[in-house]
C-alpha cells in the first residue's frame, strides 16, 4: 500500500509542477492546490497507514507496547487543509483583480507584462449577440 501511495505522491508532484510552470495563472493556482494535496498525502503516508491498536498505555507501563498510528500528522494535515483553502481563496481574489486590470490571465501576453499600470480593462461584450459595447 505504501508503494502505491508513493507513486501517487510522485504523480501528484509531477502534475503540480507541470501546471505551475505553464504560464497561465489559473493553472498555477490549480497546480498550487495539487501541490498542497500532494504534501498532505506525503505527511499522511509518513505517519503510518495501519491502525493496529489505539494508542493507550496500560497501567504500570511508561510507553506503548504495540505499534500505533501517530495522531500528529493527522492534526498537521487538518491545519494544512484549512490554510491551503484560505490561500487558494486569496489567490483567486488576486486573479480576479489581475484579470479586471489586464484582461488576460496569461503571463506572456503583452497587457499582462505592461508595468506602467495603464493597461485597459477588457471591453464589455454582449453575451447574446457577441458584439462589443465599445462600438
Amino acid at each position: 500500500m505504501e508503494a502505491l501511495l508513493a507513486c501517487l505522491v510522485g504523480l501528484l508532484f509531477a502534475a503540480a509542477f507541470y501546471l505551475m510552470l505553464s504560464g497561465v495563472l489559473v493553472r498555477f493556482v490549480f497546480g498550487l492546490t495539487l501541490l498542497g494535496n500532494a504534501v498532505n498525502l506525503l505527511i499522511f503516508t509518513a505517519g503510518r497507514l495501519e491502525h493496529v491498536h489505539p494508542p493507550l498505555i496500560p497501567l504500570g507501563q511508561k510507553s506503548l507496547s504495540l505499534p500505533a498510528a501517530n495522531a500528529l500528522p493527522q492534526a498537521l494535515i487538518l491545519t494544512a487543509i484549512v490554510i491551503g483553502f484560505a490561500m487558494v481563496t486569496f489567490l483567486l481574489v488576486l486573479l480576479n483583480g489581475a484579470y479586471a486590470r489586464t484582461g488576460t490571465l496569461d503571463a506572456d501576453d503583452p497587457p499582462f507584462l505592461d508595468e506602467s499600470g495603464n493597461a485597459s480593462p477588457p471591453a464589455a461584450s454582449d453575451t447574446r449577440t457577441g458584439e462589443s459595447d465599445a462600438s
